[in-house]
C-alpha cells in the first residue's frame, strides 16, 4: 500500500460520480486517534493513503456535527459545530486537504428530516406555542379521546408521537422521541437548511447523502396512512406510510437544492436515501435531471441473494431509470445486516460474487467501511449494545424480528495489533470482532483475499463507459452471462455450467478474474495481478432477508441457494451468434 498522492482521474469532471466507487465510513469505528475509543477526523485523514490504494473515488462520512448520541450523530443538536470527540475545525479543514491531494470527494450525512430533541431550535419550540420556533416541528392537538393525532408509526413500531404535558399538544418523531421531526411546510426551516448546505459546500464539501431523503414532508392534513396490502420495504408494520413520508412536494425542495449545488463548479451533488418500493417511485426523485442525481436502489440491497431475484432487481432498477439517470448499488449500510451475513452466510466465495454484483453494473457503487475484507455481523453481548432504536424496537415486536444496528458499526479490524490496530486506548466504544477472513493487513499481503478481489473489482468498474448498458446473453435458473461495456460476466449456480463461455461465439474471451482456482483450460487462473483464485469449496448456504423494524437484518429461518462462482473475462472480438 502507498501513501503516494494520486490525483483523482475525475478531477475538474462534473459528471465525476457517474461511475465513482463511493466507500461509506462510519466514523466512531474507523480509525480512533487519540485513544479515547472513538474513531474520529484525524483517524480518518490516516487512512486515506489506504482509500486511495483501493481505488475509492469518495467517502461518505456518517454524522460529524453535534449530538447527544440517542441515535450517534443522527440526532442533531447543532448542524454547524463539530463534534468534539470527533475533531475540531482545523482537523476537518485538513481532512477536506487531505482528501483533496488524493483525488477523493468528500460527502457528509446531512439530516433535514429531524433534529435532536436538545436542538436550540426545539428547545424553544417546546417552550411556548407562541414560540417563533414552534412551527419549525410538527405539533398537532390529541383527539377528542386524548390519543395521538393520528395512526402514525416510527421506526420502533410505535405511535410516532410524543404528548407535551405542558402544551398538552403531540409532537411528530418518526424516529426516536429524542428526534422531532422537522416541519418543512415552513419557509423558515428551508431558509434555515440552504444556509447549512451553503455553509459546508463552502467548505469544500462534494455533496451530501440526504437521510431519509423520501421522508422529510408530511401530509399537510395529518390524515391517517392505509393498512398496507403486503409486508414490503416500506411498510415493515403492516401501515403503508402514504401520508407520514413518501409526499410529492419534497421534490420541490429538491429542484431548490439542485440549483444550489450548480451554483458550483464542479457541481455539488445529492445522494438521497430513499427507502421506496416501486422502480416508478425511485424514478421520481431524478425529476428531469434537475432534481438529486443520485438515489440509492434498496430494491438490489434488499433483494433475495438468488438467480431470478438478484437478476430482476438488477435489471429492473437499470430499466425504471429515467433517460440519462445514473442507478446506485450497495449490499451494505448502518442501519441493515451486512451482505456477507445477510447474502453469503459468511462464505468467501459467494462474498466474491456479491461484490462483483455491485461492482459490474452501470452506475454507482457504495462499499460500507468493512465490506471489502468481508467483514460479518458481529456477535455481542446484552451488555455491549448501545443502538436505542434497536433496543426499543426488540422490546416491542421481539428479539427474532428486530436488528441489532450494532452488530453492523462494530470497529474495523486493520492488523494484529491492540484493538485490531483502531485504537490504542483501553477501552473501544463497541467491541471489536475478529475478522473471519483476517484483518486488513493480512489481506493486503494474501493474493486471493476478498480486499485484493474487492479493489480489482473497483479497478474494473472504473473502466466502464458512462454510455454502457447490460447485455443478457445467457439467463437460466443455474447461469447467468452478460456483457457490460467491454467485459463479460458469468454468475454460476451449478459446476456443470462454469466453462461454457467459448460456445458464446466472441473471438477471445481473455478471463482476468475468477472466484474460482481453474481457468476454462483447467489451469491456473491468470488475473494480471487484479484478483484473486482459489480451489472451488462446497457451495453454502445465504440467509433470507427479513426486513424488520430498523433495517434489513439476517434471519436462522430460512437458506436460500446463492451464486457460487463468477467469472469476469474481457472480450477481445465480437460474438458472431450466441449458440
Amino acid at each position: 500500500m502507498t501513501d503516494q498522492i494520486s490525483p483523482s482521474h475525475l478531477d475538474g469532471d462534473p459528471n465525476w460520480w457517474s461511475q465513482a466507487s463511493i466507500y461509506q465510513i462510519y466514523i466512531r469505528s474507523w480509525v480512533d486517534s487519540n485513544g479515547d475509543g472513538i474513531g474520529d477526523l484525524r483517524g480518518v485523514i490516516s487512512k486515506l493513503g489506504y482509500l486511495a490504494w483501493l481505488g475509492i473515488d469518495a467517502i461518505w462520512l456518517s454524522p460529524i456535527t453535534r449530538s447527544p448520541n440517542s441515535d450517534f450523530g443522527y440526532d442533531v443538536s447543532d448542524y454547524i459545530a463539530l463534534a468534539p470527540e470527533l475533531g475540531n475545525d482545523s482537523d476537518f479543514e485538513a481532512l477536506i486537504a487531505k482528501a483533496k491531494s488524493f483525488g477523493i470527494k468528500v460527502f457528509l450525512d446531512i439530516i433535514p428530516n429531524h433534529s435532536s430533541s436538545k436542538h436550540p431550535w426545539f428547545i424553544d419550540s417546546r417552550s411556548s406555542k407562541a414560540s417563533k420556533y414552534r412551527d419549525y416541528y410538527v405539533w398537532a392537538p390529541p383527539k377528542s379521546d386524548g390519543g395521538p393525532p393520528n395512526n402514525w408509526l416510527d421506526g420502533t413500531g410505535s405511535s410516532a408521537w410524543t404528548l407535551d404535558d405542558d402544551s398538552n399538544e403531540y409532537y411528530l418523531h418518526n424516529f426516536l422521541a429524542d428526534q422531532p421531526d422537522l416541519n418543512w411546510w415552513n419557509p423558515a426551516v428551508h431558509e434555515e437548511f440552504e444556509k447549512i448546505l451553503t455553509y459546508w459546500f463552502d467548505a469544500g464539501v462534494d455533496g451530501f447523502r440526504i437521510d431519509v431523503a423520501h421522508g422529510i414532508y408530511k401530509d399537510r392534513y395529518l390524515r391517517d396512512d392505509p393498512i398496507a396490502i403486503a409486508d414490503v420495504m416500506d411498510a415493515p408494520f403492516g401501515v403503508a406510510p402514504i401520508f407520514s413520508k413518501n409526499r410529492p412536494e419534497v421534490h420541490g425542495l429538491y429542484r431548490r437544492w439542485r440549483e444550489i449545488c450548480n451554483e458550483y463548479d464542479p457541481p455539488k451533488v445529492l445522494l438521497g436515501e430513499t427507502w421506496v418500493n416501486k422502480p416508478e417511485t425511485l424514478a421520481r426523485f431524478f425529476g428531469d435531471g434537475d432534481e438529486l442525481q443520485l438515489t440509492f436502489n434498496f430494491g438490489f440491497t434488499t433483494s433475495l441473494f438468488e438467480p431470478t431475484a438478484i437478476r430482476r432487481s438488477i435489471m429492473g432498477a437499470i430499466g425504471g431509470l429515467p433517460m440519462g439517470a445514473r442507478a446506485t448499488w450497495t449490499g451494505s449500510n448502518h442501519d441493515i445486516s451486512r451482505f456477507g451475513s445477510r447474502w453469503c452466510n459468511k462464505d468467501k466465495d459467494k462474498i466474491k460474487v456479491a461484490l462483483a454484483l455491485i461492482f459490474m453494473v452501470p452506475g454507482v457503487s457504495v462499499l460500507y467501511f468493512g465490506d471489502e475484507i468481508g467483514l460479518a455481523d458481529s456477535d455481542l453481548d446484552e451488555a455491549d449494545l448501545l443502538d436505542n432504536m434497536s433496543i426499543q424496537a426488540r422490546k416491542r415486536i421481539g428479539n427474532e424480528k428486530a436488528f441489532l444496528r450494532d452488530r453492523v458499526r462494530t470497529p474495523m479490524p486493520w492488523n494484529s495489533q491492540v484493538n485490531r490496530g483502531f485504537s490504542k486506548g483501553d477501552k473501544t466504544w463497541l467491541p471489536i470482532s475478529d475478522p473471519i477472513f483476517g484483518d486488513v493487513e493480512e489481506q493486503i499481503a494474501d493474493h486471493s483475499s476478498i480486499l485484493n478481489w474487492s479493489r480489482a473489482l473497483i479497478s474494473l468498474h472504473s473502466e466502464i463507459s458512462l454510455d454502457a448498458k447490460i447485455e443478457e446473453i445467457v439467463f437460466s435458473p443455474v447461469q447467468w452471462i452478460y456483457r457490460i461495456d467491454k467485459f463479460l460476466v458469468n454468475v454460476t449456480y451449478s459446476r456443470e455450467n462454469l466453462y461454457k463461455t467459448d460456445r458464446l461465439g466472441f473471438d477471445h474471451l481473455e478471463l482476468i478474474m475468477t472466484s474460482l482456482g481453474m481457468d476454462s483450460h483447467g489451469e491456473d487462473a491468470k488475473n494480471d495481478d487484479l484478483a484473486s483464485h482459489r480451489e472451488p469449496v462446497v457451495r453454502g448456504a445465504g440467509e433470507e432477508i427479513c426486513a424488520g423494524l430498523v433495517g434489513v437484518g439476517s434471519t436462522d429461518e430460512a437458506h436460500l441457494e446463492g451464486p457460487f462462482a463468477v467469472e469476469i473475462y474481457r472480450i477481445i472480438g465480437q460474438p458472431n451468434d450466441v449458440r
